[in-house]
C-alpha cells in the first residue's frame, strides 16, 4: 500500500519477487481514476475484487499487507467543494474499510494501529509505561509554564507534535527542526497551538533502532553537529550496535501495546551509556542506511510479508 514513486517499497517488492511471492502495489489515491472496487459481504464474510491499472486483487486471498506511504484519498477530478469532499470520505470509509479488513491478512502495520501510534503524547506515555527512558517533557500552549520548564531544566529543546505540510507565502516548504530554546525566546504566540518542550539529552551520539517483529536493528549515528541529525546526512557515519536487554524488553512491550509489527525508534545515548527515547515513527524511513544494513531490514520485512503464517 504505497505510492508509485516509493523507492523504499521498491526494495521490499524486489526481495519478494526474488522469493517468488506475488505482489500488487496499490495506492488508494488512484481511486477512483485508476482503481475499482467490488466488495461483497454475506454469510461467508468479505470477498470481492480490487482492480488497478495492471493487477487484480482477490480480497479473500491476500495474505499480508505492507502499509507504507499511500497517498490521500481523492475525488474524481471534475468534482470540487462539498461534492468532492463527500466522495473522498466515501472512498476513505469504503475502499479504506475494505483494505483494513482483509480476512486473514497480516498487516505491517495495520493502518489504524499506525494512526494510534502517531500521537506523540501517546508514544511517550506508552514508552514510559514500557520501561523506556523518556526525557522530562512538557506539552503546553501557556507561555509562563513553558518558560518555567525551560528554567527548571536548564537546556530545553522544542519539536513539533507532528511534521505536516508547512509552506511560506510563496509556497516554499518549511521544515521545523529540533532546536534549543532559551526561556526569553518563548512568547505568548505559544498560545496558538500546543508545543513540545523536552529536556536536552547530553548525548554522545544518536541511535536509530528499526524493529521488524522480533528483529531489532540498532544503528549508532555519529557525525551530526546539531541536535537534529537529519540536517547533516552527508556528514554521518553508521555502526550497528547491540541493544541492551532493558531497551529490547521496553521496545517489544511498546510494540505490543500499540499492536505494531514495525517501528522506527529514535534514541539519544548519554555519557553514562543510557538510551533515551525521543519518539517512535510507526512508519519511519530506513532505506537510507548503507546497503548492508538496508538489506538486512529489507529481508526482515520480506520475511514478515512473504511468510506471515510463520511470523505470528
Amino acid at each position: 500500500m504505497t505510492r508509485l514513486d516509493d523507492v523504499t517499497a521498491d526494495l521490499v517488492i524486489a526481495e519478494l519477487n526474488a522469493q517468488g511471492a506475488p505482489v500488487v502495489r496499490l495506492d488508494p489515491g488512484d481511486f477512483p481514476s485508476a482503481v475499482t472496487l467490488e466488495a461483497r459481504l454475506d454469510d461467508g464474510g468479505l470477498s470481492g475484487l480490487i482492480d488497478t491499472a495492471t493487477r487484480r486483487i482477490d480480497v479473500s486471498g491476500v495474505r499480508s499487507v505492507y502499509w507504507r506511504r499511500p497517498s490521500a484519498y481523492t475525488a474524481p477530478v471534475d468534482m470540487t467543494g462539498a461534492e468532492a469532499q463527500w466522495c473522498v470520505e466515501q472512498a476513505r470509509h469504503g475502499l479504506g474499510g475494505v483494505l483494513a479488513t482483509l480476512p486473514g491478512a497480516r498487516y505491517v502495520n495495520h493502518p489504524w494501529r499506525n494512526r494510534d501510534a502517531e500521537y506523540k503524547p501517546a508514544q511517550l506515555a506508552i514508552a514510559s509505561r514500557s520501561g523506556l527512558r523518556v526525557p522530562p517533557t512538557l506539552i503546553t500552549n501557556v507561555g509562563d509554564r513553558a518558560r518555567r520548564f525551560a528554567v527548571e531544566h536548564g537546556s530545553v529543546v522544542f519539536k513539533p507534535l507532528r511534521n505536516t505540510d508547512y509552506t511560506d507565502v510563496d509556497g516554499r516548504h518549511l521544515n521545523i527542526w529540533v532546536s534549543e530554546v532559551d526561556p526569553d525566546e518563548i512568547t505568548e504566540r505559544l498560545s496558538a497551538a500546543p508545543h513540545v518542550f523536552q529536556r536536552t539529552v547530553d548525548k554522545t551520539c544518536d541511535i536509530r533502532l528499526t524493529a521488524v517483529g522480533g528483529d531489532l536493528f540498532a544503528v549508532r549515528i555519529d557525525g551530526a553537529n546539531s541536535l537534529d541529525w537529519r540536517l547533516h546526512y552527508d556528514e554521518l557515519t553508521y555502526e550497528c550496535v547491540d541493544v541492551p536487554p532493558d531497551v529490547e524488553q521496553g521496545v517489544q512491550s511498546y510494540l505490543r501495546s500499540f499492536g505494531l509489527v514495525f517501528g522506527a525508534f529514535d534514541f539519544g545515548l548519554d555519557r553514562d551509556g543510557r538510551w533515551w527515547l525521543y519518539e517512535c515513527n510507526p512508519n519511519g524511513q530506513w532505506a537510507w542506511f548503507p546497503a548492508p544494513i538496508t538489506q538486512r531490514i529489507t529481508q526482515a520485512l520480506a520475511d514478515q510479508l512473504g511468510n506471515p503464517g510463520g511470523c505470528r
